[in-house]
């Protein structure tokens, strides 16, 4: 599991992913149309004095509750900059917790204001959210015991592999690899419980995850490092919510001149991953990939 093996991988399928475009994953899929409830324009934000960021509770390292309950993590360190610069304190960042599978309805429905949850950018989505500029670049992992470890994916067939609902992970295995049974969870922490437990063969979701969780948890290796395309993550609003879009975007640009992401990863990342990744092979800067 070594940085120069997982800049290579990615490096090859840049390519193939902004040629086949995005994997696309089904958030919610009896919900479509319009928006059930109108999104808080910037200018009101402004007047309330609090943005509400929709982040992941239980992904460690990007967006997670640390033994002091306090939320930390990739999205959230960026998250906490938006609420600075907009509103003037980082105590200004009302937090949300989501799962995978709720995004995009709770910016549907106005329960956040922005999404800051590992949002992969597909396709699909982009038909139901407004995505701002990328911030940081992610393939699939997968995760398995080092007593049966998968290293290829022929090895999962009609073997068990975990996956989390709502996530890009599950459609592109439910797409592309349907000889592979599917356990499905709703939230993080329960599909690596049943890695745990021995209730599946192996666990899929973004590599940049799963590298950091196996390092934690001895007894289990990335054996699959890059699987499918190689997607950017990017802030999502509500659609139509251009004000706030627009703002977004202003700030991931003039964040990237003074490599805030890179701050980012060192502040958040480094002390788990330690030399296993180049932040080069994870980080945008400017929205530019």
């Amino acid at each position: 599991m070594k940085k120069k093996i997982l800049g290579v991988l990615l490096g090859v399928t840049l390519a193939a992913g902004l040629l086949a475009g995005c994997s696309q994953a089904k958030d919610n899929p009896g919900t479509t149309g319009g928006a059930s409830a109108k999104a808080r324009t910037l200018s009101e934000i402004k007047e309330d004095g609090t943005i509400k960021i929709g982040v992941f509770s239980d992904k460690n390292p990007f967006g997670y509750v640390d033994s002091n309950g306090k939320i930390q993590g990739y999205d959230v360190y960026f998250a906490k900059r938006l609420a600075k610069d907009l509103l003037g304190s980082e105590d200004k960042a009302e937090f949300v917790y989501v799962e995978a599978a709720s995004r995009v309805e709770y910016l549907k429905s106005a329960k956040v204001d922005v999404i800051l949850a590992n949002f992969t950018v597909t396709d699909e989505r982009k038909e139901q959210v407004d995505f701002a500029l990328p911030y940081m670049k992610v393939a699939l992992g997968v995760v398995s015991p080092d007593a049966a470890l998968i290293s290829d994916v022929t090895q999962l067939k009609d073997k068990t592999l975990i996956v989390v609902k709502g996530t890009t992970a599950e459609t592109y295995f439910s797409e592309n690899h349907q000889e592979v049974k599917l356990l499905k969870f709703d939230e993080y922490q329960e599909a690596y419980d049943a890695l745990l437990d021995g209730r599946g063969d192996a666990f899929s979701t973004d590599n940049t995850e799963v590298l950091a969780w196996a390092l934690q948890n001895k007894g289990f290796t990335v054996g699959i490092e890059s699987i499918g395309n190689l997607d950017t993550i990017a802030p999502a609003v509500q659609k139509g919510n251009k004000e706030l879009l627009d703002w977004i975007n202003s700030e991931i640009e003039t964040l990237g001149k003074e490599q805030f992401f890179h701050k980012d990863f060192e502040e958040t990342l480094k002390p788990v991953y330690g030399d296993e990744i180049d932040p080069e092979n994870l980080v945008v800067e400017g929205g530019q990939v």
